[in-house]
């Protein structure tokens, strides 16, 4: 364990050195797996998905390395212009966004797609850190203080929905859910909260858009329209169950070669996973991602200033809400919402976004020593 005031004097080496490389080498082995599964939905090919994955992927390590190395007393001073930003573009999206299969998530940027929203996980995380790492103990509890931080999270919440996009906004706000709980927000109210969603429910399921309902409708019995609203998770179950317990091996997947299994490389990828490796395939993913979620709640409980607590703390519980809400809804335990499998998924935005969260996290496990006063300055 350094010392306080080594730890804001750290160099080059000393940051390398404290470095979670086990960290690093499962997030390395996580992306090479999705680099593999979208080689072989891509019919055994680099094109069209796993050559740009791969770049992608490799960009983003390197931008992940630098940002694990910047001290987080940054991320502390810009944690609200990097939200303000954010939402500014959420606001530019629902104005003049690109569309794209019904929905208008995107920012054409001519040489990229830029999807606000996905950043909006990292921006709101620190947001909230922020705030809640400038209150005492018992003023989080006072009802007037937590007015900010809920506008802070309804806000980039409601220009979500409207894109629409189900599946991220309700990551936004159960990760944030997650993070006041751990900054010290007493329980009953968020009984209070639970109690409210079941009294709007019903006015909301008018508000939803029809594919929207129509995923609900067919969780509940998919075989009632098992060519239309239904065929996704019908032909997803059908290539699991036929991987049995070693798969059909790599790249002799017959739902996802034969193009019956839809969004193979996003939303499904891990069912091609399943059906080329079987349940031992499945499950080794999965423990990969246990033991980085292990690392992630590790580093929250290790760093000794709050800000960083909660920042690793949000940036886990999302990473963990990524990977729970695409493994059950393809399996039929929750609707279809549309969330990729993390560092797995085909995507550009989605991609980046996980690796600078990983970048963050590597940077508070770096950074864990430095204490930070209520009001940002660092206490030697």
């Amino acid at each position: 364990m350094i010392g306080i005031s080594s730890a804001e004097r750290l160099g080059l080496t000393d940051k390398l050195r404290l470095m979670h490389w086990g960290l690093v080498l499962l997030i390395v082995a996580i992306g090479s797996t999705g680099v593999a599964l979208l080689y072989s939905a891509g019919g055994m090919s680099w094109q069209p998905w796993a050559g740009a994955q791969l770049t992608r992927f490799l960009a983003g390590l390197v931008v992940m390395m630098i940002i694990a190395l910047i001290n987080i007393r940054l991320w502390l001073k810009i944690a609200y212009p990097l939200y303000g930003i954010m939402l500014l573009l959420l606001i530019v999206v629902e104005l003049m966004g690109h569309s794209g299969m019904g929905a208008q998530r995107w920012i054409n940027i001519g040489f990229f797609v830029l999807q606000p929203s996905e950043l909006m996980k990292i921006a709101l995380v620190l947001a909230l850190a922020k705030y809640f790492h400038g209150l005492e103990l018992d003023e989080i509890g006072r009802p007037l203080l937590l007015i900010p931080p809920i506008i802070m999270v309804l806000a980039p919440t409601a220009l979500v929905l409207m894109q629409p996009n189900l599946g991220t906004a309700m990551l936004l706000l159960v990760a944030s859910t997650a993070m006041f709980f751990v900054a010290g927000v007493r329980w009953w109210k968020f009984a209070l909260l639970i109690a409210l969603v079941i009294i709007i429910a019903p006015f909301a399921w008018n508000h939803l858009h029809d594919y929207q309902r129509a995923r609900l409708t067919t969780f509940i019995n998919p075989d009632a329209d098992p060519l239309g609203a239904g065929y996704n998770i019908l032909q997803s179950k059908i290539a699991l169950g036929s991987g049995g317990l070693f798969g059909k091996g790599f790249g002799l997947g017959t739902q996802s070669q034969l193009q019956f299994l839809p969004e193979k490389h996003t939303d499904f990828i891990f069912v091609v996973l399943a059906e080329e490796f079987g349940l031992v395939g499945a499950f080794g993913l999965l423990v990969l991602y246990f033991l980085l979620l292990s690392y992630g709640f590790m580093i929250a409980l290790t760093s000794r200033n709050q800000f960083g607590r909660l920042v690793a703390f949000g940036l886990t519980t999302s990473f963990f809400l990524y990977v729970f809400v695409n493994v059950a809804m393809v399996t039929g335990l929750i609707p279809v919402v549309g969330i990729p499998l993390p560092l797995v998924s085909y995507g550009g935005t989605a991609m980046m976004t996980l690796l600078i969260g990983c970048g963050l996290l590597l940077g508070i496990s770096v950074h864990r020593d430095v204490r930070i006063s209520r009001t940002g300055i660092s206490e030697l």
